[in-house]
């Protein structure tokens, strides 16, 4: 009898979220490199879709997730017993923020992070406005996939939430939007999924005012700019903005799934009252996950990684260089390189993986490559995927 191959197996048997993935198995991760079971291995230069900062398999933690599965993983429904690994890392992260941002709600995901801040807001607030951007991205669910600015991607799970208004990244239109009858103004620090957009000079800044002038919550995304990805270990901190509201996910967790909002100990606790339970989880904040999360914070704030991020976006920036790259935009470690198309772009990213790279693209760009590797990468290792990605271009689009 003929043997069924992994790869019929996870095409029948895993729900698949599009026609053709990438489709490598990989048995072992370690450092900035995946690796199959016949030992070939390839550079990750998306980490997982950031999630990987402190790229793959750090000993510590593993040691981390070991020492925690073995004292206790699930208890209890979230929020009902004190569990130290929560605490621990709440403690942590609170101790890395503004003052302002002091209670952790943690969640499975950050797509959970968006619901539950969309549900503070409207509790905070009492009313129902929200106020989000084009080619926005804040999860798949069908509260942030209310917000998500394309109308692509939400035409086919309508109706959604009502009473979401989009409006362009970017420009000043949304300021005459922000009223007394808005709950909160959603948006991500860096826009991630147009292909690393930052906002423009005084932009975040005009809307914290207009924010705390009528009484409307901001809540930020940073699920993927957070945790050193654009220099700092908060992207917010590099536009002198303090959100009332902070999204997290992403590297949050070190490699295990773990998504939280961040606020104040007086907006969080409107969630215990009319109705009790205003907001529940049982895996929310598991305490493998916490215990992962707080170690990996914990290696990339003592092994000087974020203060290297600069330098390698400069090295990005001098070695990507290639007339069929139209545009680099850069936020720190991550950049999106622009080619003539999104077809001419796949092109790159399939030869890319063929020549020990891995890659991917945008959602609302997709004519871009994505490029995020993991912080502790090596600038030998950065100089050789650029290149790397140079020699792929050309072969892709030579004189054309």
């Amino acid at each position: 009898m003929q043997s069924i191959s992994n790869r019929q197996l996870f095409l029948s048997h895993v729900a698949q979220t599009s026609p053709a993935p990438i489709g490598l198995e990989i048995v072992r991760a370690e450092g900035c490199y995946q690796y199959d079971a016949a030992g070939r291995r390839w550079l990750d230069l998306i980490s997982g879709f950031s999630v990987c900062n402190i790229g793959h398999g750090h000993l510590r933690v593993v040691d981390a997730v070991k020492k925690q599965a073995e004292a206790y993983m699930h208890l209890i429904v979230y929020g009902e017993f004190i569990e130290t690994p929560q605490v621990a890392y709440a403690q942590l992260l609170a101790e890395h923020l503004p003052p302002s941002l002091n209670t952790v709600y943690f969640t499975n995901s950050g797509a959970e992070a968006t619901e539950g801040a969309m549900k503070l807001a409207k509790r905070a607030t009492n009313r129902s406005k929200i106020i989000a951007f084009n080619k926005s991205y804040h999860g798949s669910t069908q509260g942030a996939l209310s917000l998500m600015g394309d109308e692509y991607w939400r035409n086919a799970f309508r109706p959604l939430l009502p009473d979401v208004h989009h409006f362009d990244y970017g420009t000043e239109a949304v300021l005459g939007a922000i009223d007394d009858t808005t709950a909160c103004v959603i948006l991500e620090t860096v826009q991630a999924e147009s292909g690393i957009n930052k906002p423009p000079a005084g932009w975040l800044q005009a809307i914290r005012q207009k924010c705390t002038q009528h009484g409307v919550l901001m809540i930020l995304d940073e699920i993927q700019a957070g945790f050193g990805r654009t220099g700092t270990l908060w992207a917010f901190g590099q536009y002198n903005v303090v959100p009332d509201v902070l999204l997290l996910g992403k590297a949050l967790g070190g490699g295990m799934p773990l998504g939280a909002f961040i606020a104040s100990n007086k907006l969080m606790s409107l969630l215990t009252h009319n109705p009790v339970l205003g907001h529940i989880t049982t895996f929310g904040g598991h305490p493998v996950s916490c215990a992962a999360g707080k170690a990996a914070l914990e290696v990339l704030l003592e092994g000087g990684y974020i203060a290297n991020v600069n330098n390698k976006e400069q090295l990005i920036v001098k070695h990507l260089q290639h007339h069929a790259i139209q545009q680099i935009r850069t936020a720190g470690l991550w950049a999106s390189l622009r080619f003539a198309n999104a077809e001419t772009n796949q092109q790159v990213v399939h030869a890319c993986v063929k020549a020990g790279l891995i890659t991917d693209w945008f959602l609302f760009a997709p004519d871009c490559l994505r490029f995020a590797p993991p912080l502790i990468i090596t600038d030998e290792e950065m100089i050789h995927a650029c290149e790397t990605i140079v020699g792929v271009v050309e072969e892709v689009c030579g004189n054309v």
